[in-house]
């Protein structure tokens, strides 16, 4: 049975200082889920990493973003070496606002994808369709190219160890949510997707989170569909009070 994961992206918020007093209210609360067989997480920005990987105990401490590129001339980058050093073992890849505001294509995200794996790291690889997309009815169509690219030439050893995030666009920061059918629908889609590209095992023991104006009202009702293993969440992350709350109506 695959574990739940919750991960919480707090993207550009949150000083150092307050990144450390969520964690102090946090990871004892982390330790009692891990215990329910929920896994909690937080991705928080590059300069929070190193104490928060250094102060957490039991919530996961993913980074947001990630140089395929060990070093060079890449201003402003992070490396999988740096990450590396201060205990970082997942990292964000293909967020929708990277591929939306930075550029970034599924060939880029398959160079990071590829690069974590080979320095035994994890990827947390996001997909999902725009609204024109999604309203052209192209929704599996998109998310199968981002899969088929993003994972081109990783090792069926390694899929075991992926995250895959479905993030419709059209859902995120605009308090919009896909349907739990939709989100349900996707995922599933996403799952065998993976099963034609490596085997069902593989597929079977994948991960797949929604992620998408998640809140402690609708989170229940993502976890509880079969493919749908945990959920990306946004704002609701961002204060321990509502994103305990989330994790809450789960267990």
């Amino acid at each position: 049975m695959r574990q739940k994961i919750i991960i919480g992206n707090w993207k550009m918020h949150k000083t150092i200082k307050e990144a450390n007093q969520f964690l102090l209210d946090f990871d004892d609360f982390s330790k009692s889920c891990k215990a329910k067989g929920v896994e909690l997480g937080i991705a928080p920005s590059f300069l929070c990493l190193e104490s928060l990987t250094r102060k957490s105990r039991f919530t996961l401490i993913a980074s947001q973003n990630v140089n395929a590129v060990d070093s060079g001339a890449f201003t402003g980058e992070i490396s999988i070496p740096m990450l590396q050093e201060i205990g970082v073992k997942y990292s964000l890849v293909g967020h929708s606002e990277r591929r939306t505001y930075y550029a970034e294509t599924s060939e880029t995200c398959n160079a990071k994808n590829l690069a974590l794996f080979a320095h035994n790291m994890y990827p947390i690889y996001c997909v999902g369709e725009t609204l024109e997309q999604y309203e052209k009815g192209k929704s599996k169509e998109v998310v199968k190219e981002q899969l088929v690219k993003g994972l081109k030439g990783v090792k069926a050893d390694d899929i075991n160890h992926l995250i895959v995030a479905y993030e419709p666009i059209w859902s995120i920061g605009t308090g919009k949510n896909a349907s739990v059918e939709i989100a349900e629908d996707i995922c599933h889609f996403i799952r065998t997707t993976i099963a034609g590209l490596y085997n069902e095992t593989c597929a079977n023991k994948v991960r797949i989170q929604y992620g998408g104006s998640v809140k402690p009202e609708n989170a229940k009702a993502y976890l509880s569909c079969e493919d749908i293993d945990g959920v990306l969440v946004g704002g609701a992350s961002l204060e321990t009070v509502t994103f305990k709350a989330l994790v809450n109506t789960i267990l």
